[in-house]
């Protein structure tokens, strides 16, 4: 891809495959490598059982679990980019806090960065702790004019530690504005298409996995993960969104009935409402939520939040929601306002999502608002 932002691209995608390697890593250590290896994963187990320096996860203040793989992929990225773009800001979902707190887990940590991105990246425990709190220390997404990394190590963790879906988010933020997104899906196939919804368990049987990548106004790509970077692998994808003007053809992705957060009677009645199949693809995650958008695989999702003071983090979004957009997708909030990039970590400005075709983004926005209206659900209009 020709664009302005070549050189950010480049280094984002070999950062996103490094990570990726990080985290079939730790699934392989733990015996859930998501590939049907059962013999590989039997004896990656128990070497680990044997020289277990700590647990696979602890339980953050939110009750979200935090893995091996989530801190070290987030200190290796930002050690990666800060290296690459010294001038550049980041943000990300972890804090080191319960790393510092678990010896155990914090070697565990520096074992797998040294196996997979080399011993003379981090010097110790302390190095990484110290790299992921620049994710928190500096610069928030909105700062006026500066560029800033925004990361989700893992998303979808719960997913991850069943050997189940999940995403590495990066994207980069000029301004507060959507510039570049990279996203690697390590258990998705690059041939996911509209003709079948994709689940949680649908996992890639040839192992090779996916990464999108899209720069503003230069189109969305998507590649096998697993290979060179040579550019002729990537397929360019098609403004599917532009081409949709019947609610018959709309597809909805979701995620249906594992999320306290959501209202799943709305986003059952919306898609009856307009003759949608429901749950059609049901994913965990929100940005492999994007990245279905952005295949074709769906071309419509819905999200309201069960409060009204509940609010989005932008580390499942940025970045990701871009890859839509190049595709021809509109974007909005519950009250059909832009999602506002500025507002910092919480996306405290937006309430929930509405994602669609442009042609039809009313159609559905209008449908949600009155399934809200019918079942007395006002204040989440307000």
């Amino acid at each position: 891809m020709d664009s302005p932002y070549r050189r950010e691209l480049e280094v984002a995608i070999a950062a996103a495959q490094t990570a990726s390697r990080i985290s079939r890593e730790v699934l392989l250590a733990f015996g859930r490598p998501g590939n049907g290896d059962a013999a590989a994963a039997a004896a990656a187990a128990a070497a680990a059982a044997a020289a277990s320096a700590g647990p696979l996860d602890v339980v953050k203040d939110d009750l979200s679990p935090v893995t091996v793989a989530d801190f070290a992929i987030q200190a290796f990225l930002v050690r990666t980019l800060g290296r690459a773009f010294p001038e550049d800001g980041f943000v990300g979902e972890e804090s080191s806090g319960e790393l510092r707190s678990h010896a155990g887990l914090a070697a565990r940590v520096l074992e797998v960065l040294a196996r997979c991105a080399g011993e003379a990246l981090f010097r110790d425990a302390q190095d990484v702790c110290d790299a992921i709190d620049l994710c928190v220390a500096r610069r928030e997404p909105g700062a006026a004019g500066g560029r800033v990394w925004v990361f989700d190590p893992i998303d979808g963790t719960k997913t991850f530690l069943r050997g189940e879906q999940y995403a590495v988010n990066v994207a980069l933020l000029q301004g507060g504005r959507q510039v570049l997104s990279v996203v690697a899906c390590p258990l998705l196939s690059p041939d996911a298409s509209a003709a079948t919804p994709v689940r949680d368990g649908d996992v890639d049987p040839t192992g090779r996995g996916c990464l999108l990548y899209a720069v503003r106004g230069h189109g969305a790509f998507v590649r096998p993960l697993v290979g060179s970077p040579d550019e002729a692998q990537a397929r360019r994808l098609p403004r599917h969104a532009d081409s949709v003007a019947s609610p018959a053809d709309l597809r909805a992705v979701t995620c249906w009935t594992r999320l306290d957060s959501g209202v799943d009677v709305v986003h059952k009645a919306v898609a009856e409402q307009l003759q949608v199949p429901f749950p059609g693809s049901d994913l965990l995650g929100w940005v492999l939520r994007w990245v279905v958008l952005a295949m074709g695989v769906a071309n419509m999702t819905v999200w309201v939040y069960k409060r009204r003071d509940r609010y989005a983090k932008v580390w499942d979004h940025a970045g990701a929601m871009l890859l839509f957009e190049e595709v021809g997708g509109k974007i909005t909030d519950v009250h059909g306002k832009d999602i506002d990039l500025t507002a910092g970590r919480t996306l405290k400005d937006n309430f929930g999502f509405v994602a669609a075709p442009p042609s039809l983004h009313r159609v559905v926005l209008d449908a949600l608002h009155s399934e809200l209206k019918a079942q007395g659900k006002h204040e989440l209009l307000r």
